[in-house]
């Protein structure tokens, strides 16, 4: 169990994937650019198996904004995006559609 406090220190935002890009040197990552209401962040995700591009585009998801950057293979990760798995699947968690882009999660 982690206390409240450090429960606090988490900024989830709802985003919104605006551009979807296969990675250049990785069969299982996309790249994308996603919206977080005040800026657009990159965001390389394991996916690839899972969703096509265009199920991804326009796509309103949860972001955790406030991770440490990562770099996979070469690209800068600014985020992560959060899924869960069923069935050996990757579903990631949407937002209803009457969220707006960059709200944050409380």
């Amino acid at each position: 169990m982690i206390p409240f406090n450090d429960w606090k220190k988490l900024d989830i935002r709802v985003g919104k994937i605006l551009e979807v890009q296969d990675h250049p040197s990785a069969d299982k990552l996309l790249v994308m650019k996603v919206d977080i209401g005040n800026e657009i962040r990159t965001i390389v995700a394991g996916i690839k198996r899972y969703y096509t591009k265009k199920e991804l585009l326009n796509k309103k998801v949860i972001v955790f904004v406030n991770l440490e950057q990562k770099e996979l293979r070469g690209i800068k990760s600014e985020g992560m995006i959060l899924a869960a798995v069923k069935d050996d699947k990757v579903v990631l968690i949407s937002p209803e559609d009457n969220i707006d882009v960059g709200a944050m999660i409380q």
